[in-house]
């Protein structure tokens, strides 16, 4: 039987032919397959890794359920591949925009000259431009999607323009009033994991980033299709019956269908919702299983203490607030925006000594932390990020607002973060 050995020096590169002690060509010069330092590898399944891992704590996570099996119904985010085309900023102009697309004035190579499209792949601007003109109800596809953390676009939503919509998951989304676990099936393993997010709104495929990884979409909820048999008919949770079942029989508690339970007899889907999205939010968690979390789709554990459901929930609940950009909270702004000018963003950058978040050369915005300017959702670092996707820009005074609500939502995170950790009496959890 094959064995399996592993090795690896970090450093620097060195000089060749005169490499330095302790540079990775020295190591090379100086030792061969009988004097390097190996690892024994026993690679298992299902991954097979060749490198080597701690998997102490494996059995403790796999106890929990993959997140996968909690919401069944589930699907990467939508895929454009035209973003600059169906997406905008601002809203009139995209249906400016696509009013020109569908007109018959316009010759198919204006179109593609115009807006910067090419056939590719079977798709094509002369059908594309039929199969629009042609649907009556095309104009209810303008909708919002959350294209990146805190930063929702207006896009229009048609089979005839977009590649991939993924109709089976975001129609659930559409339908009616919803909210949707994001997760990483798998993150690249030199990044912190902070791939979670929530979002009301059908989702892009990069929405979050890693270099390996892929985005999910879990619905909350489920509404059927047109035509579905009349007690069918209003949503239902998108919950496996055995984890409820078991998550039932942990607390004592009997699930309802909908909304929340009083959590003294009953939970509900959003108790359940709640307390997932406080437990992906633990740091100890993302700590303690992030070779785990980095490889696979994330496993929820489950408490059977249901004063700590209770009030993971409760946390979970104010998390799920900021991230909609619900919460009263956003209203306290910390941030100030003290100097007039012509609000273009041009380059961004970061005064630490003074807390300030330049977007020009004299406009700035004060009252930015140091750990609010460097948190990270969904691999992006959320503060540069939504600026930078502006640059050249001018930002409006509803875009002034919305920057310095996200700060705020970012240091109540922080707090509710670590509350979370305070809470968890131990790990695993039980």
């Amino acid at each position: 039987m094959a064995e399996i050995y592993h090795a690896d020096l970090w450093g620097l590169r060195g000089n060749w032919p005169n490499p330095q002690q302790g540079t990775k060509y020295y190591a090379l010069v100086e030792t061969d397959i009988t004097s390097t330092d190996w690892v024994k590898l026993k690679p298992h399944s299902p991954f097979y890794f060749f490198v080597p891992r701690h998997e102490e704590l494996l059995p403790e996570y796999e106890q929990g359920w993959k997140i996968t099996d909690v919401f069944p119904v589930n699907s990467v985010g939508i895929v454009t591949s035209r973003d600059h085309f169906v997406l905008d900023f601002d809203e009139a102009t995209l249906h400016e925009r696509i009013a020109v697309f569908r007109q018959v004035a316009f010759s198919d190579d204006e179109v593609r000259e115009q807006f910067g499209l090419r056939d590719k792949g079977g798709w094509t601007v002369s059908e594309a431009r039929k199969a629009i003109r042609q649907d009556k109800d095309w104009q209810k596809g303008f909708i919002r999607c959350l294209y990146r953390p805190f930063d929702t676009r207006p896009i229009l939503y048609h089979n005839a323009i977009i590649e991939r919509t993924r109709p089976e998951v975001m129609r659930h989304m559409l339908a009616g009033k919803n909210m949707a676990l994001i997760a990483m099936r798998q993150v690249a393993l030199n990044e912190p994991y902070s791939h979670f997010g929530v979002t009301q709104f059908i989702v892009d495929n990069r929405a979050f980033y890693s270099n390996k990884g892929i985005q999910y979409l879990l619905p909350l909820y489920l509404y059927p299709n047109k035509g579905e048999m009349q007690f069918e008919e209003g949503r239902h949770p998108n919950l496996n019956p055995e984890f409820i079942n078991t998550f039932s029989e942990k607390l004592g508690l009997k699930f309802v269908e909908d909304g929340k339970g009083d959590l003294e007899e009953t939970f509900g889907p959003e108790d359940i919702f709640n307390y997932a999205y406080a437990v992906f939010h633990s740091p100890t968690h993302r700590t303690r299983y992030a070779e785990f979390l980095k490889i696979d789709f994330p496993r929820l554990p489950l408490t059977s203490d249901r004063e700590l459901f209770k009030a993971l929930a409760a946390e979970g609940a104010e998390l799920v607030s900021l991230h909609l950009m619900e919460s009263p909270k956003l209203n306290n702004l910390i941030t100030r925006y003290p100097v007039v000018g012509t609000n273009q963003v041009e380059t961004v950058r970061y005064d630490e000594a003074n807390q300030r978040v330049y977007i020009n050369k004299s406009q700035y915005f004060e009252g930015v932390s140091p750990e609010v300017w460097n948190f990270h959702i969904g691999g992006y670092q959320v503060c540069q990020k939504w600026l930078k996707d502006r640059k050249g820009r001018t930002l409006t005074f509803d875009d002034l607002l919305h920057y310095q609500k996200i700060v705020v939502a970012l240091k109540e995170t922080i707090r509710l973060m670590g509350e979370i950790d305070a809470l968890i009496p131990g790990w695993p959890m039980e």
